[in-house]
């Protein structure tokens, strides 16, 4: 009878090397430590702009910029009656109210239909590729288009032109985020709906918009925000006018515009209103962003 020697099953087993662990280990934390340092490096930009912002903008910042219209000043003179801001405020949130309006709707039907009717076919990838080519655009183009579309028939500068501009802005980016909110629905949620006899447009509307309602209302807010400090297309559009005014058939004052033309104005008193301004624009979308999760939070 002949012996034979037990040998154990090693099929399967990976053995580890020590040298193999220990860099995989010194990659794991030097990729933390990377992390890390980038983001103190941008909480340290994000904070040294927030101090910046109020250590300039509180100087001059007072009922006065809140209540008073622009006013000329001399260079020197400190007795001239210092001016506000009141007119662009209110020029600010018209236009960035009617973009928003106009933007909105459009950007969400764009991205319902890429997500939920398009997917894959060959128009749903020209859409897309057009809105991210829209959403990486220079603004200024925005503003040469509006500017040869509707200001030049219209025969000048108007609001309802710079309205037009920044909804132009805000629809590329309802339409990314909606499309991506929307397809973090797990299908067979869409297939428990469809399953229960209810038609497509209903299963949309009642259970995807209210399962992505957070995530739509963040890309709306992103929208808001990058709107409401855009310079550049207004200046083709609006233009910006040193009084208040509602006519959306004349050129309008806008806070961005205002910033732009009292920072460059050379007197002292006007680069403290335009800081004024600045503070006004981020505490604005600030209290936007706070106010919108306090109120999801709520929902949820």
């Amino acid at each position: 009878m002949s012996s034979t020697t037990f040998q154990p099953e090693t099929r399967g087993v990976v053995r580890r090397s020590p040298a193999l662990a220990s860099r995989r280990k010194m990659v794991d934390l030097t990729v933390k430590w990377l992390c890390m340092a980038a983001t103190l490096i941008g909480l340290f930009f994000l904070a040294s702009i927030m101090l910046t912002l109020l250590w300039r903008g509180l100087v001059a910042l007072d009922w006065t910029v809140l209540t008073e219209e622009f006013r000329p000043t001399r260079y020197g003179d400190d007795t001239a009656p210092k001016g506000g801001l009141v007119h662009a405020i209110i020029g600010s949130l018209i236009q960035t109210a009617i973009g928003t309006a106009i933007g909105t709707p459009i950007g969400l039907l764009v991205g319902t239909y890429l997500s939920e009717y398009a997917r894959g076919s060959v128009l749903g990838n020209v859409l897309r590729f057009v809105s991210d080519v829209l959403l990486s655009a220079p603004s200024i183009l925005i503003g040469l288009f509006i500017y040869q579309l509707v200001v030049l028939p219209m025969g000048g500068f108007s609001g309802i032109a710079g309205a037009l501009a920044l909804a132009i802005i805000v629809i590329p980016v309802v339409v990314r985020t909606t499309e991506d909110m929307l397809q973090l629905i797990p299908n067979t949620l869409r297939e428990a709906v469809i399953g229960l006899g209810a038609p497509k447009w209903k299963m949309i509307t009642l259970v995807c918009y209210k399962a992505a309602a957070s995530g739509i209302l963040t890309g709306i807010l992103l929208a808001v925000a990058r709107i409401a400090g855009e310079t550049a297309p207004l200046l083709l559009t609006s233009f910006g006018n040193n009084v208040t005014s509602f006519d959306l058939t004349r050129a309008m004052a806008s806070l961005p515009i205002a910033i732009y033309q009292q920072a460059n104005s050379g007197f002292p008193d006007l680069i403290q209103i335009a800081w004024s301004g600045a503070l006004l624009i981020t505490l604005g979308v600030l209290a936007i962003n706070i106010i919108a999760r306090a109120v999801l939070r709520g929902r949820n």
